[in-house]
């Protein structure tokens, strides 16, 4: 019987998997244990470096995702395919220390605890050798995450730790998001009731090969993965991220417009259309790269979504101009017609482009 599946969310990590899989065998030794890449699609082959070393040890396990995205909703994915009575999730770039696996687990055979953190903050733990701008947007994302938190947890943004299945299934099918990179948040805000957990120190290491997955969009995601927490249940995320961009793309109409007619020149009328066309271009663009981005859009695909979603927005401005228009003939003051129509013509174009424009591709 298998007491432990490890899982190892990747993407372009070809580099460390024979290393992982090496070091998890020696300190796992003398335990029933399976490791589980859960990978999306990695173009570097990161999968069928996996897939090699299962034909050879039934303990490595791979899930291939194609067309969607996301670290936590991949762990999420992988913990659910173990029947392991235990799941641990951790990185495959080795800056989590392997060593900690045994101890977690013996916490967890205690059963005092329902979840074992490998914790940074926790006396004895560090963060390496991270930049001072690193750390800093570490320790304020710790603090912003106290808002959805039901813990008094040191650190809330590790992504090693080790939860019973039994917990952890609760805690999914309670609400858990998926959303962004942080799983180890997500189930403690999703949980019904208070976990019983553990901190346990260990210092943050150099990524052993590869490049590193952080990049602009880590505070995005994050800050809509809050979001969710706190209005998921009334509003959806992808809805508010959608607003977001559009309330931009307002601001890149405006420089356009005052750009094109009183700085060029431009007659209002082409500066007007000029304008519209840039903005309703950032806003696909934005959509593509942060609200969609578990469906971006490459290639081909990019220009028909763009098309799809030009002419979503147009008669989404249409269904503006008409709501507001019909309002305000009958009596209703001028701002809330102009917030009715603006309403009615955000939800269409978030309804009808999230239908046509990314739609996941059907498969036969």
């Amino acid at each position: 019987m298998i007491e432990l599946s490890v899982i190892v969310p990747t993407y372009n990590e070809l580099g460390n998997i024979a290393e992982l899989i090496g070091r998890v065998r020696e300190c796992l030794k003398g335990t029933e244990w399976e490791i589980i890449f859960v990978d999306d699609d990695s173009p570097d082959g990161t999968a069928d470096r996996v897939r090699d070393f299962a034909r050879q040890d039934t303990r490595v396990r791979c899930i291939q995702r194609v067309g969607r995205r996301g670290l936590a909703s991949a762990c999420v994915e992988g913990m659910l395919s173990s029947s392991a009575p235990r799941v641990a999730v951790m990185d495959a770039d080795l800056q989590h220390d392997e060593r900690l696996l045994r101890p977690m687990l013996d916490e967890l055979r205690d059963g005092e605890a329902q979840i074992i953190v490998g914790s940074r903050y926790a006396a004895g733990g560090g963060l390496g050798d991270w930049s001072p701008l690193r750390a800093s947007m570490s320790r304020w994302a710790t603090r912003l995450s106290r808002i959805v938190l039901k813990a008094d947890l040191k650190d809330p943004m590790s992504g090693f730790f080790m939860i019973d299945h039994g917990v952890m299934v609760k805690c999914v099918k309670a609400g858990v998001s998926g959303i962004g990179f942080k799983i180890l948040l997500d189930l403690f805000a999703s949980s019904p009731e208070p976990l019983r957990f553990k901190e346990l120190p260990y210092e943050f290491r150099a990524r052993h090969a590869g490049e590193s997955k952080l990049d602009t969009t880590v505070a995005w995601e994050f800050g809509l993965m809050l979001l969710d927490r706190l209005f998921g249940r009334v509003v959806p995320v992808r809805f508010i991220a959608f607003s977001l961009v559009g309330a931009f793309g307002i601001l890149v109409h405006l420089a356009v417009l005052t750009l094109a007619y009183r700085r060029v020149g431009l007659s209002f009328v082409v500066a007007q259309s000029l304008a519209t066309v840039v903005a309703m271009t950032s806003n696909f663009w934005l959509n593509n790269l942060l609200t969609y981005r578990d469906m971006r859009l490459r290639g081909w695909r990019w220009i028909r979504g763009w098309i799809s979603f030009a002419i979503a927005c147009s008669v989404g401005a249409l269904a503006n101009v008409g709501i507001a228009a019909y309002l305000f003939e009958r009596n209703t003051f001028w701002v809330a017609s102009a917030i009715a129509g603006i309403l009615v013509g955000a939800v269409w174009n978030y309804a009808v482009t999230a239908v046509y424009t990314w739609r996941k591709p059907r498969r036969s």
